[in-house]
């Protein structure tokens, strides 16, 4: 699992009143290379001085840069850190945020940690913060981000709290990054607003799509697990709001012990109700945030609902909805669904345990959430004939 943010992170150089920065790793760029005021040298040995701009980004010789220079010293733990990576600075906390990793299939844009959501198995528990400058940082960073990056995710909280700046954030990714899918993650609740999903849909980007949680087909359930009242008939209403203005939505179900009886039920109701929507992610469980603090409530063994998963998921083949499961191994699913279970977890958190080095479907297989190697499937043992299953 890799580090995304240190604290106490020596600096020099920068002036007493320097908030937050935004900077763009740059590997040994010669003096003739155009350079933002945004970009800064990964400094790997005393060769590489002579050729740093005005920010200078230090991995082994922090000490031995001239006086004047600005300088960051660079945790071991990010020492992954390469040309084109983004980060976020603030020098007079020693505070060091990634934003962006040019080489990773998996970067998320974090726009706020406030949600009006409160769920049971929450990665990222929400905090009534203000947080609005984490919009102005996006905001300086994007224009820097890779314009062959293939795919960026929007998440948080809940993104659409920030509502105009929300907007255009997509609007910047739009102008910025014309030919990169963006995929954001939103409970759906504030596209009640009419005028809201037609200012969204209005964006025109040419390849965005919205992930939507649906937890139950009965009303109570699915609030009960988000701790919202009134949250399915908003989240359903807005959905409805999103595709009469032909906005791509993707419903997203989490699989926990309190909605796994309903499981097929909800296919079924997203088949006669739904069967609009672009997607459907069927999705085991995370173990963090409140997910761990619940986790004696809320989990439940794969093993336990192999049956449901593959019903449903073969309901909603058949009934012509692209469906994918997500956050299983394949030593847990049936095989007869095995064609639609996705590598899914982000490169950074993804991680597997000494049974897998001996599976035969290891390359197939998604793996674990580097937080869930303590708590998994009793049934996790390596496949040693690729056209066999456990369940």
């Amino acid at each position: 699992m890799l580090s995304l943010s240190s604290r106490g992170v020596p600096t020099r150089g920068f002036p007493a009143q320097t908030q937050r920065l935004i900077l763009r790793l740059r590997d040994n760029v010669p003096p003739s290379t155009a350079c933002t005021a945004a970009d800064c040298i990964y400094v790997s040995d005393g060769e590489d001085i002579g050729i740093a701009p005005a920010w200078t980004f230090k991995r082994d010789v922090f000490d031995a840069l001239p006086v004047g220079k600005c300088a960051v010293l660079l945790p071991e733990a990010m020492s992954y850190l390469s040309d084109g990576d983004i980060i976020a600075l603030e020098p007079s906390k020693g505070a060091l945020r990634v934003l962006y990793r040019r080489n990773s299939p998996s970067n998320s844009l974090l726009v706020t940690e406030r949600c009006n959501h409160y769920c049971l198995m929450c990665s990222q528990p929400p905090k009534d913060i203000d947080d609005g400058y984490i919009f102005d940082e996006l905001e300086l960073a994007i224009p820097l981000i890779s314009k062959e990056t293939a795919e960026i995710g929007v998440t948080g909280g809940e993104p659409t709290i920030g509502g105009d700046r929300f907007l255009g954030l997509l609007r910047t990714l739009k102008k910025h990054l014309p030919q990169t899918a963006v995929h954001v993650l939103s409970n759906g609740r504030r596209f009640v607003d009419p005028h809201f999903a037609a200012a969204y849909t209005d964006i025109a980007h040419p390849d965005l799509v919205v992930g939507i949680p649906i937890y139950a087909d009965v009303a109570s359930l699915h609030d009960y697990i988000v701790q919202a009242d009134g949250a399915f008939d908003e989240t359903v209403r807005g959905i409805l709001n999103l595709k009469a203005g032909g906005a791509r939505v993707e419903v997203r179900i989490v699989i926990i012990k309190q909605n796994v009886e309903r499981l097929v039920q909800l296919a079924y109701f997203l088949a006669r109700n739904l069967t609009f929507v672009d997607h459907i992610a069927l999705m085991g469980l995370e173990v963090t945030g409140f997910a761990r603090a619940n986790l004696d409530s809320i989990w439940i063994d794969p093993i336990d609902y192999w049956r449901e998963l593959t019903e449903a998921a073969l309901w909603l083949e058949a009934s012509g909805m692209r469906v994918s499961i997500y956050n299983h191994q394949l030593c847990t699913i049936d095989q007869r669904v095995w064609h639609v279970a996705r590598k899914s977890i982000s490169d950074w958190k993804n991680a597997y345990i000494p049974e897998c080095s001996r599976c035969a479907v290891r390359d197939r297989c998604g793996g674990f959430f580097a937080t869930g190697t303590t708590r998994h499937s009793r049934r996790i043992s390596a496949v040693h004939d690729a056209g066999t299953s456990h369940a």
